[in-house]
């Protein structure tokens, strides 16, 4: 199986030493069977790990309020009107956010030129995104945490918005999810919910191969 090993910068680590992530990579995905998503609400660390990530996000000049961590917008509307219907596998890897209390997020690995790497921006990467329905370039701000890759930006702000080029699709195959979590969320937790994951992608696409793997320093 080829090698998709995700990176993480030495001065992220410096900066944010407790941070943690699963890697979650699943090949081959072509789902036989509906995936199903977990019930319940919300984990019971979900506000304290809300208000962990806006630290963090604080901490390399972002501002929460205007641009917050996804799961905190996701939990927002789960506690309003219920969870958004997407497509299957992305209303599953949502419903698992809110249940483990933890941003999610999930990319299309044949979109993707070399591996991801988080990073520490110098701002002049480019960022694939939309306004006013439509397509722009974006820059991340000098310091802002980012996931990237050989071409550019595939996630801003950490775990906030990630780019159109990489996002996935009903026809993607090659699936790649990244699990991001601080304290107080336990990395036991952490890896639950990844093999949660696992386990209901899995058993739509039985014959599909997957990997997990504990980014830390």
């Amino acid at each position: 199986m080829e090698s998709f090993a995700p990176q993480i910068a030495p001065e992220v680590w410096a900066r944010f030493p407790e941070y943690r992530a699963l890697s979650v990579v699943i090949r081959g995905y072509e789902p036989e069977h509906a995936v199903e998503a977990p019930s319940g609400g919300p984990a019971a660390w979900m506000d304290a790990h809300v208000s962990a990530w806006h630290e963090a996000f604080k901490g390399f000049g972002a501002n929460p309020k205007r641009t917050a961590p996804s799961f905190d917008a996701l939990v927002k509307r789960y506690r309003k009107d219920g969870l958004p219907t997407i497509h299957p596998l992305v209303d599953c890897y949502n419903a698992l956010s809110v249940h483990y209390g933890a941003p999610f997020g999930g990319e299309d690995i044949d979109c993707y030129s070399g591996v991801p790497r988080l990073v520490l921006a110098d701002g002049t990467e480019g960022f694939d995104t939309s306004k006013d329905g439509q397509p722009v370039v974006e820059h991340p701000e000098a310091g802002e945490v980012i996931w990237r890759d050989d071409v550019g930006v595939t996630c801003r702000r950490w775990n906030w918005r990630q780019c159109k080029r990489t996002a996935i699709t009903e026809s993607s195959r090659n699936l790649w999810f990244v699990i991001d979590r601080l304290p107080p969320m336990r990395v036991e937790d952490l890896e639950a919910a990844g093999a949660a994951l696992v386990g209901a992608l899995v058993a739509a696409s039985p014959r599909a191969a997957a990997s997990i793997a504990l980014l830390a320093p």
